[in-house]
């Protein structure tokens, strides 16, 4: 489920969450934050490389453009929030 936040001419932000066994299908973003609210494990696929993460509660990263696919593979609900960059 995508829930938007704010959206301006700088950013997009919005919360992203996944319940165990959900996937979000082929999809792009241009670089962005995220900040992980409720972690768990998640398999992330790019250039059709699956890798399974562990997302930790609090943990921030910053993702280069990509596009991607995700899906939870764990046995929690995993909460996002995202803030993409806009050029």
């Amino acid at each position: 489920m995508m829930k938007a936040e704010l959206e301006n001419e700088r950013v997009k932000v919005f919360e992203v969450t996944f319940q165990p066994g959900e996937k979000a299908a082929m999809h792009h973003h241009p670089d962005h934050v995220v900040y992980v609210r409720k972690g768990g494990k998640l398999k992330v696929t790019v250039d059709s490389k699956p890798e399974i993460f562990n997302f930790e509660t609090g943990q921030t990263m910053f993702l280069n453009e990509q596009s991607h696919e995700v899906e939870n593979v764990g046995k929690t609900t995993v909460d996002l929030l995202v803030v993409e960059l806009k050029k």
